[in-house]
This record gives structure tokens, C-alpha cells and sequence, in this order.
């Protein structure tokens, strides 16, 4: 961008098209201080989705279920939130009735403002904002999505209330973590989720004191629970490559599968979030297999990364390449790799040994499966073969999906009961027949039909090529 030239848009189209906040967050996240700036106006809107809108959708989501549930911050906690140590004191009070989940997110929320403020302190804007992306997905794509069962049942429990109380303190931390970066959204969501529960509350976000100070950080830092975070972490990407295997499948999240098969070392961590990995992988069981089965379901291809071994064994590259390409089983190769991060074979009658940095491992599922390595800690093997139940029981999530897709067209409120019908061929009725209590539960539906409604449009839909007609009355 030139000023002479004037190649550039003003600012304020960027203002008002995209948003100072977004403007000021590409400029904080989008590169390290010592970069030079390079500017797009499509990395404003990536950035904004990245962070920006991923933050307004879980404040979005806590609004919309709080005022359903005419949920208040207690008393007994509203005097505290204009107090420095409020974080503190807020969360422990009410730690006795916070489930496991609640008790990471706080870990987390901890090691999050803590490196917050130790990266502003160093005037390392990229790496603080760097924390608060990273703590912002962990919120809204495990805590929020593994809570939402939590938020919708009816009634008020210790649970759900710790669920209300855990999110609140989340986004109002974040609020004031970011107000130095985006101080429009962060003082927008203050005066909402703090001075409507407190008016004694400072005037402004700008006015609070930052979550962490010099005289509180070693109190905050204590409740980092660092091995919770690194068991929830192992959970976490046990499933995103359990998803990665789904994809390369081209198999939908909402169609369940039988079974998992698991080549893995933390089996006693899996073993206690067996139910979470199920329900996020939509699987029935997980099968603990050990190393020496993995050739009924994968093969290995390993190849060296000449850009590594090039400069560090000269003339022997070629030759490593060849050895590794001729052995019939290189299995214990990988398992070395995996355990040690190092391997042994021999050329020209020498040991050459090579890192996870200089192998190339490439996995092969066999025919019915679907694989993917889970890096320092094994291998899981997806079951992609479908049996008749199955393929039944992922028809009928496709039908709720297709049902809360009208719901979400006619404007429904989130907790709105309907009438609901379903009328279609011989296997949409049988799935309907069998589902049927799955489906008015998920749709909030007191009655379900297979006959169609009187007055009402019915919608179209598509399920694996069986056309639904959906009906919807709201009531």
C-alpha cells in the first residue's frame, strides 16, 4: 500500500463493512511484531472467523438458553464481579457442583490468562492472541457443543447451574482479556453479562481491573490443572483424527458406525472418556487392540525426506531410500519410531540411524477401514463397514436434521413444542416407526404422525434417496 499512490481503501469502508474490532484484531493476530504487515481485506474476515464470531457465538448461545431459563448470576456472587479476585473467589465457591468438564474449561481458562498476561507484559501481541484463539476453540467446539445436553434439559440442577456459572465466568474473562484488542465486542458483552447482574460494577470494561496482575498471577496460575488439560487435550485429538478417518471414508459425521480399533499407549486415559469419544465419533464400541494386530487392518509405506538425510548422510541417501523401499515389514521401524522417535537400519553393512523428522510414514488402510495416526501415541483404525441397522439409524439423524432445519425456517423459538408428521415410502415409515421416540425427542415434538397434518405445508426431503414429507405445527 502507497499513500502517494492511494492504492489502498480508506479505512473507514473497512470500518464499516467489516468493523474496527476486526481491523484491530487482524493487525494484533494476523502476523508476529516483527513482520512487516501485509494486508488483505479477505484475512480481516478469516480472522474474524477464526476468533471474533466463534467468541459471539458462544456468548450468542449462553444469552439465548439464560434467558430461556431466566438464569441469574447468585447473589451472593454479583458483589464480587468488580472485585480483582473475583475470578478466584467465584470459581472455587462454586467448584464442589462443577463437573469434570467444568473444572478443564476453568484449567484452561487459567493457563489462558495467565499467558495473556505474560505475553503483553513481553509486548508479544501475536503469541497472547495466539492463547486466546487456541482458548476460544477448546470454549466453543468442546465446551459448549459437550454442554449443550446440559443447557437444553428442563429444570435447574446443581449441574446445569454449574454449566451457566462456568460459561458466565468464560466469556466474561475473555471480555476483559480482549479488551485491549477489541474494545468495541468486549465492552458490548461486559455491559450485558456484568452491569445488568451488577450496577455497583465499574462504569465500563475499560474501567476493570485485567483478570491477571502482578500481585494475583501466582494465585491464578495455581489453578491450572495441567494434567486434566493434557488428558482432555489427548481426548480432543484422539477424536479430530477419528473424524479425519470418517472423511477420508467420505462417511457423515451423523451416520453411525460399529466400531473403533484403537493401537494406542494412554489405553487407561481413553478408557475413562470411553462414552465422550463414542458419542463424538458416533461409534458403538472401542476396541483395544495390541501393536502385534495392526497388520490385519493397515500397511506402511516409509520414505526418507531427502531435504533431511541429503546433508546429514551424503552419498548413503540413495541408498537409504532403496533399503527402505525393499523391506517386506517395516512395522517394527514404525513402533520404534512412535516409542523412541528414532529407528535403526542397516545399509552398505553400517546402522544408520534415522529420526521421525527424516521418515516419511505413510498408512494404509485395508479394504473396510479407515485409518489415521495419532502422533506420539498410536494408531486408530475405523470399522467403515455398514450394516442394514445402521444405515437406518443414520436415516433417521438425517431426519431430525431435515426437521430442525424447518423448525429453524419457521422461526421457531428454541424451546417451542410442535406437532410433527412424517409420511413417506415403506422404508421412511419403518424408520419412523422404530426412531420414533429418538426423533420427537430431539425435535421437541409431543406427538408424531404418519398420516399428514391438517392446514399445514408439508417440506421435502431427501434421505439417502427416499423423498420424506416433513409437517410441522407449531403449537
Amino acid at each position: 500500500m502507497s499513500k502517494s499512490k492511494k492504492n489502498y481503501k480508506d479505512p473507514t469502508y473497512i470500518f464499516d463493512h467489516e468493523g474496527a474490532d476486526a481491523m484491530r484484531w487482524l493487525f494484533f493476530s494476523g502476523q508476529t511484531p516483527w513482520t512487516s504487515i501485509r494486508f488483505q481485506e479477505s484475512a480481516i474476515a478469516e480472522a474474524q472467523r477464526e476468533f471474533l464470531i466463534r467468541l459471539y457465538n458462544c456468548y450468542s448461545f449462553f444469552v439465548i438458553y439464560a434467558n430461556i431459563d431466566k438464569w441469574t448470576l447468585p447473589v451472593g456472587q454479583r458483589s464480587s464481579l468488580s472485585d480483582e479476585h473475583a475470578t478466584t473467589r467465584v470459581q472455587r465457591e462454586s467448584l464442589p457442583h462443577h463437573s469434570e468438564l467444568d473444572r478443564w474449561i476453568l484449567s484452561e481458562l487459567a493457563q489462558c490468562s495467565v499467558t495473556v498476561f505474560d505475553k503483553l507484559d513481553e509486548y508479544d501481541n501475536f503469541n497472547a492472541a495466539k492463547s486466546l484463539v487456541s482458548f476460544v476453540d477448546a470454549l466453543s467446539n468442546w465446551y459448549v457443543r459437550r454442554s449443550r445436553d446440559r443447557f437444553w434439559k428442563s429444570g435447574m440442577d446443581d449441574d446445569k447451574a454449574g454449566a451457566y456459572a462456568t460459561l458466565h465466568e468464560c466469556l466474561v474473562t475473555v471480555a476483559k482479556l480482549i479488551a485491549p484488542f477489541t474494545p468495541f465486542i468486549a465492552e458490548s458483552m461486559y455491559q450485558n453479562l456484568v452491569r445488568t447482574h451488577d450496577p455497583a460494577a465499574p462504569e465500563s470494561i475499560h474501567l476493570c481491573d485485567f483478570p491477571v496482575t502482578a500481585t494475583t498471577r501466582a494465585a491464578i496460575s495455581t489453578r491450572v490443572d495441567a494434567k486434566l488439560n493434557e488428558e482432555i487435550d489427548l481426548v480432543r485429538q484422539l477424536v479430530s483424527c477419528g473424524r479425519a478417518a470418517r472423511s477420508a471414508a467420505k462417511l457423515r459425521v451423523r451416520q453411525p458406525l460399529a466400531a473403533v480399533e484403537l493401537f494406542h499407549r494412554a489405553t487407561d486415559v481413553v478408557k475413562r472418556h470411553e462414552a465422550v469419544i463414542k458419542d463424538e465419533l458416533n461409534i458403538k464400541r472401542i476396541e483395544f487392540k495390541d501393536s502385534a494386530a495392526i497388520a490385519e487392518y493397515v500397511t506402511y509405506d516409509l520414505k526418507p525426506d531427502f531435504k533431511k538425510i541429503g546433508p546429514k548422510h551424503g552419498p548413503l541417501a540413495p541408498k537409504i531410500k532403496a533399503a527402505l523401499g525393499t523391506m517386506k515389514d517395516v512395522g517394527p521401524l514404525v513402533k520404534s519410531l512412535e516409542q523412541s522417535g528414532t529407528c535403526t537400519i542397516t545399509v552398505d553393512g553400517k546402522d544408520v540411524q534415522l529420526t521421525t523428522d527424516e521418515v516419511l510414514v505413510e498408512l494404509h488402510a485395508k479394504e473396510g477401514y479407515s485409518a489415521e495416526r495419532i502422533p506420539g501415541h498410536g494408531i486408530l483404525v475405523l470399522d467403515t463397514k455398514l450394516t442394514p441397522d445402521l444405515i437406518d439409524e443414520g436415516m433417521a439423524r438425517d431426519l431430525v436434521n431435515q426437521i430442525q432445519q424447518v423448525r429453524k425456517n419457521l422461526n421457531l423459538r428454541y424451546e417451542q413444542r410442535i406437532d410433527l408428521a412424517i409420511t413417506g415410502d415403506a422404508d421412511i415409515q419403518r424408520i419412523v416407526a422404530t426412531f420414533g421416540e429418538y426423533i420427537m425427542g430431539e425435535t421437541l415434538a409431543v406427538c408424531l404422525l404418519s398420516t399428514p397434518l391438517r392446514d399445514v405445508q408439508p417440506v421435502e426431503a431427501d434421505i439417502e434417496g427416499h423423498i420424506a414429507q416433513i409437517f410441522v405445527k407449531p403449537l
